[in-house]
């Protein structure tokens, strides 16, 4: 059956209440890999925690996540995607509300756990219920509505998160969950379609447990690695073993076995593979200068954190205006220029943030902002569709549970990079600095600089170690905002590894295609 009959056989409203339940558990999701973040502190208080016990707030929910997307492409094939969606969807919601009425430290990391479990196949189902909802001249426009949950969801996140927790409290950043949750279950039990079940699929129980060692092990390294000084720590350097090995195991057993975890045959679709290499790179970009807008604009700036939200949310504008436009951009231009175009003018927003200040004023964070949330923009939908251009009907599940898994692997190895780098890079550059402040630099015995800076009262020397932190932390942004911008820079020439997308839509048009529903 083609994409064009499927799409016939489902009438339009059926359809658009599909694509809403869709965006609504994506945003679910999305909004969770954030929205808790900023309330860590007040949950910290109530739940009577230590700071490494709240981390594992943070942690669990990663952690499980990224151990349970692997399998969600066998879950969905094996026992029908309308049934895990709802189980999945269903779940996570209590999960969500368990966690907004937990009394402890215990209860909340257990009810976290749960809702990674749960959340790690919305994203990746989601996807897949679009693709398969609407044709091939619809699917641009198909990727920039579900990628606004996607993109959106991380952005608004903390915004979201700081106003619910200033003007409530911290169990509603959960709670919030609950109206998402019930429309989505609703709406796939009413209008969704079940798709074929495959009994005969048999589960390589050996392989998941050598991925999930590997993955959780690697997840754990990252999120504790700055808390505990990397691999000074024997925490630190265990896991990375453990990550190694269980990943050689699992690469070993899969070459040798008739029935591997993960279908090698998606690997074998040029378009897929460069999906999931520029998939990479965006979850690198993404949430690693994340990481990095909201601790400048409240520690170097200044700014409280209901306004850093909303200076952080304008990049969502430009995101939101972006993938409006693109879906008709697909039409008279090619996905790889797009992908380029929407790289430099990231890598040339990442430029001008080189250059900000403690006197950095709004109007140029905002501009910035908006064009970097566009450049995200233009590379996300794009590459959505181009992934899944050629790749076989059967594989789609897996595909996108693939690309989930690669997304969520590279911002944490993203965010780690670059907040290990910006505190040593403080470190490096406060030591560098304060060599310079002494009683023999000339600068600072010119008379109105002794004035405000005197090196022998303790208001003097404290003021002197506050500017040269400052200066340092500047630096130091500086310098990492520049390795995020050459690492964007050496990765367009991978573009061009982009065949026409345009020339296989009309091949593929011309052509039948076997559809997913049945």
């Amino acid at each position: 059956m083609s994409d064009a009959n499927a799409s016939l056989m489902v009438p339009g409203l059926r359809r658009n209440m599909v694509t809403i339940c869709a965006m609504t558990a994506t945003v679910m999701q999305a909004l969770d890999t954030t929205i808790a973040n900023v309330a860590l502190p007040y949950m910290q208080g109530t739940l009577s925690a230590s700071q490494d016990q709240i981390n594992w707030v943070l942690t669990s929910y990663i952690v499980a996540a990224a151990i349970m997307t692997a399998p969600v492409g066998w879950i969905a094939n094996r026992f029908g995607r309308k049934r895990i969606f709802i189980i999945c969807s269903a779940g996570f919601t209590m999960a969500s509300v368990l966690c907004g009425l937990a009394q402890d430290i215990n209860q909340m990391v257990l009810f976290r756990l749960l809702q990674g479990v749960f959340g790690a196949a919305l994203v990746p189902l989601s996807q897949s219920v679009m693709l398969d909802y609407y044709t091939l001249q619809e699917r641009a426009k198909a990727m920039s509505i579900w990628g606004m949950g996607v993109m959106m969801g991380p952005i608004m996140g903390p915004s979201l998160g700081a106003w619910l927790t200033e003007t409530y409290s911290w169990h509603w950043v959960f709670f919030v969950n609950l109206p998402f949750g019930a429309i989505t279950v609703l709406g796939l039990i009413l209008f969704m379609d079940e798709t074929r079940k495959d009994l005969s699929l048999k589960f390589d129980w050996f392989g998941f447990a050598a991925l999930a060692i590997a993955i959780g092990s690697l997840q754990l390294a990252l999120d504790r690695g700055e808390q505990l000084g990397w691999l000074e720590s024997g925490e630190i350097l265990a896991e990375f073993i453990v990550s190694a090995v269980a990943f050689y195991f699992f690469l070993a057993h899969s070459f040798t076995t008739s029935t591997p975890f993960i279908r090698f045959a998606l690997f074998r679709d040029r378009n897929f593979v460069t999906g999931c290499v520029f998939m990479v790179v965006m979850g690198l970009v993404l949430f690693s200068t994340m990481a990095l807008a909201s601790p400048y604009m409240q520690n170097v700036i200044g700014y409280p954190i209901i306004t850093a939200g909303l200076l952080l949310a304008s990049r969502g504008i430009g995101t939101f205006f972006a993938m409006m436009l693109v879906g008709r951009m697909m039409r008279y231009f090619e996905a790889r220029t797009l992908i380029i175009s929407g790289l430099a003018l990231t890598a040339g927003s990442l430029f001008q943030m080189t250059g900000w200040t403690d006197l950095t004023q709004v109007p140029e964070i905002v501009t910035v902002s908006v064009i970097q949330g566009f450049g995200f923009g233009l590379v996300f939908v794009p590459l959505s569709t181009v992934a899944f251009l050629t790749l076989s009907n059967d594989l789609r599940t897996d595909g996108t549970a693939m690309l989930t898994l690669m997304r969520n692997v590279a911002s944490s190895v993203g965010i780690s990079v670059v907040i290990a780098e910006l505190t040593q890079g403080t470190r490096r550059t406060y030591a560098i600095l304060s060599e310079h402040i002494n009683p023999f630099n000339h600068a600072l015995q010119m008379p109105d600089v002794r004035g405000l800076i005197n090196l022998s009262t303790d208001a003097g020397r404290a003021m002197a170690d506050r500017m040269v932190s400052v200066q340092a932390q500047i630096i130091a942004f500086a310098h990492d905002y520049q390795l995020v911008m050459i690492f964007i820079l050496c990765t367009i020439p991978l573009a061009f590894l982009i065949g026409s997308t345009k020339a296989t839509l009309r091949r593929q048009a011309a052509g039948p295609e076997h559809a997913v529903m049945e």
